[in-house]
């Protein structure tokens, strides 16, 4: 559905968004990620077309859209503001690209139903915006946005606005909304988690790049570079050095002299140095042994309560720390706290080697 290639974007001396290649198929819901500044916005204005790209191509379905006026595009957007009318209805506000369109007010009149059914918003026809909640006004700049059936529906931080239990159950609503509909959302946030319930795949940026594309499984379970795992959820990375390998491990050695094992395909050819990550999750703590091919002995220094879980500090020989995210399993299993001494393991398949660039 769009074909993004070698696209770059300035102002003045800065570069926004560098040399992106990236294909979005037909039906996907695809999530622009990454922090405040890294480009994700100016490239969905270009694929509005309030940004023209100052090299490279744009195709939306199979049309060269790159220096095209944006309401000659099959396009549509969703404001992070919702940008509706005061003064207008419910009724009105959705209807009002239909009558831009000059489309006929009895299909018109039918269009605008449906999509007042499809957003749960049955009853509020007649209100103004004023009149509505948050998540009310949320749901008609939706329904504006794909009642004149765009190819592709673009999504500005459509989510930001709202606090934390509605923008929940927002998310629930877009994701079975863009099922239904069986269109292109191209939806830009910096918030992993929600980029990592709602996406077929994302796309992490970082300073006008594309630093990953991927499902959220293999984002979040392999990422491939450093920044990728420190931004996407939370990861532990270990400066480590090659002390030898064979065809399946290879053994390396960590800050303070502990030695682990990782998967062999996962050490970079002719590389002596670089970082694994490993996530909180993934690291076993115990009181006893534990069953795992990297097993060492460590100390708890902090422990954070929050609630199902526990969020501990592990230090182990020569200094080095790893965060841990345990089950608060207190009332079933003799609890571990902050001084005790514990055993750690790490599974090689968790080790995660990244790139630090």
């Amino acid at each position: 559905m769009i074909e993004i290639n070698g696209v770059t974007k300035r102002f003045g001396d800065f570069t926004a968004v560098h040399d992106v290649n990236l294909h979005i198929k037909a039906g996907e819901f695809i999530t622009l990620l990454g922090p405040s500044g890294c480009g994700k916005t100016t490239l969905l204005r270009m694929l509005s077309g309030f940004e023209t790209p100052d090299e490279g191509l744009i195709r939306i379905g199979g049309e060269d859209v790159t220096h095209l006026a944006p309401y000659r595009r099959n396009v549509n957007q969703v404001f992070q503001s919702y940008a509706l009318f005061p003064h207008m209805t419910v009724r009105e506000n959705i209807g009002f690209g239909l009558r831009m369109q000059k489309v006929p007010a009895a299909e018109a009149a039918v269009r605008i139903a449906e999509v007042i059914e499809l957003v749960a918003l049955t009853g509020f026809e007649n209100r103004k915006p004023a009149q509505l909640s948050g998540g009310q006004r949320q749901r008609v700049a939706l329904a504006r946005a794909i009642v004149p059936r765009p190819s592709v529906l673009l999504l500005d931080e459509p989510l930001s606005a709202l606090d934390a239990k509605l923008r929940g159950q927002m998310q629930i609503e877009l994701k079975r909304l863009q099922k239904i509909l069986g269109m292109t959302f191209v939806f830009v946030t910096h918030d992993q988690e929600e980029a990592l319930s709602m996406s077929d795949r994302i796309a992490v940026f970082n300073k006008g790049r594309l630093e990953q594309l991927g499902t959220a499984t293999e984002i979040y379970h392999q990422p491939r570079t450093a920044f990728v795992a420190d931004f996407i959820g939370e990861a532990n990375l270990l400066p480590a050095e090659l002390v030898a390998r064979d065809a399946t491990t290879a053994r390396v050695r960590i800050e303070g002299g502990l030695e682990l094992s990782v998967n062999a395909a996962q050490w970079p050819a002719d590389a002596t140095r670089a970082l694994i990550s490993v996530r909180p999750e993934k690291v076993h703590v115990s009181k006893k042994p534990v069953d795992c091919e990297n097993v060492f002995e460590a100390r708890v220094t902090e422990e954070l309560f929050q609630g199902a879980l526990d969020r501990l500090l592990i230090e182990f020989t020569g200094g080095t720390r790893l965060t841990a995210v345990v089950a608060n399993e207190s009332a079933l299993l003799e609890a571990i706290h902050e001084g005790d001494r514990v055993w750690c393991g790490l599974h090689t398949d968790d080790l995660v080697v990244v790139r630090t660039e």
